[in-house]
């Protein structure tokens, strides 16, 4: 008999398995034991503490003051809802290619009949702020209603500059909502919703969170629940109004996902408690680890602008004529260590590993040291030493962001 993640059930390995793909992450016990609670009355009182204090926990950590709502559904719901309560038919929105999951959002929108211009990228590096500004300087028609990026590429490791962004806009004088993907960036990478100008911001369960997928948010902005008034896109299940009326009170209009409810409020308790500038810190310590790793083995990490480097996962290039999948299933297979694998464009020539969510130091050197025997066992081309570079990394700082060594390794790349 075969498992789901291919091995056989009487050559199970002993030990955990590593799951270190960039989402869904790994839940912490804490978090599982909070949603092993039994289901309450979601029109009760006990559910209206809950419902309060989520609502209110939830806002801290998206760092607004403004109302967030919460779905039973995944980031794609949310991606659907963001533009479905701005945006009408025939809208025109600019978007940028990043990499996969900024042209899936750039897809739906338009399966929605709204206008994309989609400005072309290639998959190494993130929103260019200045190419923003000269598009809605160029556009005294005003006819851009929004502009939709994603602030952290999943299937790439590339970190977008949203504050950039937001200024880009200001800049031009332009009054587009500006609507952002953090599926993956928050509670991760730093994010800041009201600092940064975002009108939207959409995200998920399954990253920052430590939760299992299966809830999602928009984090909305004073000047987009006005822009809701006017929207003509169709919309039910989506309705901002409806929710926030409901929330008020602590409640949700329709049936909510009660289980996972309990969960994020024991996400939010753990994440506060670290405190979000120790989470940033923790995530970027990490990314720095891993890319020095990857800089010792002779390999190229995929985006290429130290800039942009992700704390939450690093995409790596396999050598010329070697294929990132048969590389992943020999980590799977030989070490149970799942890698996340390459998407659309980069399908077969990278994998991505996460270091993001309840991860530590000795979580982080197992993943590598598993990466560094596989490397090997494949005949991938490589230099050692790269575990003990993360070591290294690991030990000389307590928080690394691009360092001098990520930029100049870059430059020579």
């Amino acid at each position: 008999m075969k498992l789901s993640n291919g091995l056989a059930l009487n050559g199970h390995p002993s030990g955990r398995h590593f799951l270190q793909i960039p989402g869904p992450s790994t839940v912490p016990d804490r978090i599982l034991r909070a949603m092993d609670y039994p289901t309450i009355d979601h029109r009760g009182p006990e559910f209206q503490n809950l419902g309060k204090s989520v609502l209110s926990g939830i806002r801290k950590i998206f760092q607004t003051e403004s109302h967030v709502v919460i779905y039973p559904a995944s980031g794609t719901g949310a991606w659907e809802a963001a533009l479905t309560n701005t945006l009408s038919p025939g809208d025109l929105v600019l978007m940028v290619e990043t990499g996969h999951f900024a042209t899936l959002w750039k897809r739906m929108a338009e399966r929605l009949g709204i206008v994309v211009d989609f400005v072309a990228g290639d998959w190494r590096r993130g929103v260019d702020p200045e190419i923003v500004e000269q598009r809605l300087a160029a556009d005294p028609g005003r006819r851009y209603k929004a502009v939709c990026v994603v602030h952290n590429e999943t299937s790439t490791g590339v970190t977008s500059r949203i504050a950039e962004v937001r200024r880009a806009i200001d800049r031009a004088g332009h009054p587009a909502l500006l609507l952002v993907d953090s599926i993956s960036g928050l509670a991760s990478a730093d994010y800041r919703h009201d600092e940064w100008g975002v009108d939207v911001t959409v995200s998920g369960s399954q990253k920052g969170l430590m939760l299992p997928p299966g809830l999602s948010f928009n984090a909305i902005s004073a000047k987009a629940l006005e822009a809701s008034k006017t929207a003509k896109l169709p919309r039910a299940y989506w309705e901002w109004n409806e929710m926030i009326a409901s929330n008020a009170n602590g409640f949700f209009p329709s049936t909510p996902a009660t289980n996972l409810l309990y969960g994020l409020h024991e996400a939010i308790a753990m994440l506060l408690e670290e405190g979000l500038p120790n989470v940033f810190a923790r995530h970027r310590r990490h990314a720095a680890a891993t890319r020095a790793a990857v800089h010792a083995w002779g390999l190229e990490v995929l985006c290429a602008n130290p800039d942009e480097y992700s704390p939450v996962l690093t995409g790596v290039l396999m050598p010329d004529g070697h294929n990132a999948d048969a590389f992943r299933k020999i980590a799977l297979e030989k070490f149970n260590l799942s890698l996340g694998q390459g998407l659309g464009k980069v399908a077969g020539k990278v994998f991505r590993i996460g270091h993001l969510g309840d991860f530590n130091d000795l979580t982080l050197m197992a993943t590598l040291s598993g990466i560094e025997m596989t490397l090997a066992l494949a005949g991938v081309p490589h230099r050692k030493g790269g575990v003990l570079a993360a070591m290294s990394s690991l030990s000389g700082s307590t928080d690394h962001s691009s360092s001098e060594a990520d930029r100049a390794v870059a430059q020579l790349a």
